[in-house]
């Protein structure tokens, strides 16, 4: 409500200020809105089967009575036959209970509801029966708008400019009547004064009016919609379309939160647009007027309808059959660039075909070369590794050696024989042997920190090697390790490890067996164990 407000006093401000929220932006939100009116009805139909469950409920007549009126009030603006129904119902009441006064009110209720649906002969025949005099005084604000009504719309709905002078007469005389009451609700004074000056041709008074309404905060949604869809009257004959289209728009939203279907926001709304050659939108807004007043059950509203809505399909056909036009041409453009981006697609796929090889070529040799280059860097530390380890080792078995001829020779020069014969035999040329593998197991792990466990994985948990405490490396994989640091050839492999090279067969071909992969893979899988 605070959005409609600011809306229309930009709108005052000049023909620029309605530039703040756009008629588009607004024409979004009203489709965004349509799109959420089930859940705005559902609520209203909530109120309104909350009323029947206390009207069936409700032993006392003055309870009855009331619960009627409630119901004919949620209504009146929602659905005519309903409206009516309870109109009856209270007029029944009325009767029965002998009361003068609600049989009066019941009367008014029913007087509005036939307004509504556009059916002026039977209104002015009910209301006719109201005597003026009899009318309690709370009840004649309600009787003279009901009664102004009904000549503004015979004015309206008429076609007649000889009579609609006189209607529009009676309904301001009405009127006036009506805004001299003492009980009249302030919303109404105000409204009602601002439309007889309006058909007293004092537009600017009673823009000012509807101006000082729309600045009120407590309006309700319908009170708002009914004010805006007013004040747009003035603007549309002073030319100031988008303002009117900004009025309307938020009339027609304020409808849909209140569940009005009793409007003429929207057919308002889809005449200025359509004038305007907004198309569409004028398509949008006479359907949504159609399906009000097809719910709610309004003739006249569905006669006026029938007016603008052949000339609005009318132009959505010219636009389509444009539009039809205009893609034929597009079509033959589009045939004529199709062929040619065929030609071309086939031009450049073959070179791309011819790309895609060069590039396949160029990236097979990047990733040989940095195959190359990682076996390489892999050869250079193995190599460093082990040839610091050689000569370490060398270097270590140097001095043993050394230490044991010098003994050797202190020994012979003193003809200890037994020494020498002690000496000689405790030499333990195996212990060397298991120094130097285990040198070389902790050399090879330092490596390939990962090769025990990416070994075992090519095996079954089972079949896992496991090894013992203090053992780095076992015979089995001792064989791959050196077959890891490039040595394949089985009679190195024999030499270095001291077994003959019937035994490496063995061993390898029983590791194998037991791998969870191919004899033939087994050895690359070894070979893609990386270092660190």
């Amino acid at each position: 409500m605070r959005i409609a407000i600011l809306v229309v006093l930009c709108c005052i401000c000049g023909s620029t200020a309605y530039s703040q929220q756009s008629i588009e932006g607004l024409l979004k939100q009203l489709r965004e809105t349509k799109q959420k009116a089930i859940q705005y009805d559902k609520q209203k139909e909530h109120r309104i089967d909350s009323l029947r469950k206390l009207l069936r409920g409700s032993g006392d007549p003055a309870q009855y009575f009331d619960y009627c009126i409630l119901l004919n009030e949620e209504y009146k603006s929602y659905k005519y036959d309903s409206a009516y129904q309870y109109g009856k119902l209270l007029q029944a009441a009325a009767s029965n209970e002998k009361n003068g006064e609600k049989l009066i009110k019941a009367k008014l209720k029913l007087g509005f509801s036939l307004l509504s649906a556009g059916l002026f002969k039977e209104a002015s025949e009910l209301l006719n029966e109201i005597h003026p005099l009899k009318i309690p005084d709370t009840l004649k604000p309600e009787y003279f708008i009901v009664m102004g009504r009904l000549y503004y719309d015979m004015a309206d709905f008429g076609n007649d400019s000889y009579h609609s002078k006189d209607y529009n007469s009676r309904g301001s005389a009405y009127i006036d009547s009506a805004i001299n009451q003492p009980f009249i609700r302030p919303f109404d004074k105000h409204y009602f004064e601002g439309l007889r000056d309006i058909r007293l041709g004092n537009n600017e008074q009673a823009a000012q009016i509807f101006r000082s309404l729309l600045a009120q905060p407590s309006l309700t949604d319908h009170e708002i919609a009914l004010t805006a869809s007013t004040l747009s009257d003035i603007y549309i004959k002073q030319n100031l379309t988008d303002s009117a289209i900004i009025l309307l728009t938020k009339a027609a939203i304020a409808d849909i939160k209140s569940s009005t279907k009793e409007t003429a926001a929207a057919f308002n709304l889809a005449t200025v647009l359509y004038r305007r050659g907004d198309v569409k939108n004028a398509s949008f807004c006479i359907q949504l007027a159609l399906d009000d007043a097809g719910f709610y059950g309004a003739r006249q509203r569905k006669v006026r309808l029938s007016d603008i809505l052949p000339l609005i399909e009318g132009e959505k056909l010219n636009m389509v059959e444009k539009q039809k036009s205009i893609l034929i041409v597009y079509l033959a453009i589009a045939t004529l660039l199709l062929g040619g981006v065929i030609v071309l697609i086939f031009i450049v796929r073959r070179q791309l075909r011819k790309l895609q090889q060069a590039q396949k070529m160029i990236t097979a040799a990047h990733h040989k070369e940095q195959e190359i280059n990682h076996r390489l860097m892999e050869s250079n530390k193995i190599k460093e590794e082990y040839i610091g380890y050689f000569f370490n080792a060398n270097s270590e078995f140097y001095e043993k050696i050394e230490r044991f001829k010098r003994s050797l020779e202190q020994k012979v020069a003193d003809r200890r024989i037994d020494d020498v014969k002690f000496l000689v035999n405790n030499f333990n040329l195996k212990a060397e042997k298991e120094y130097t593998l285990q040198d070389f197991d902790r050399i090879f792990l330092k490596l390939f920190p990962n090769f025990i466990k990416e070994f075992n994985s090519l095996f079954a948990p089972e079949d896992a090697i496991q090894l013992k405490d203090e053992e780095l490396l076992n015979t089995n994989l001792r064989i791959f390790a050196l077959i890891r640091i490039g040595i394949h050839d089985n009679e190195k492999i024999a030499r270095i490890l001291q077994y003959s090279v019937h035994t490496i067969n063995t061993y390898k071909t029983k590791i194998k067996n037991k791998s969870i992969v191919s004899n033939e893979e087994f050895e690359k899988k070894i070979m893609e164990i990386k270092t660190i």
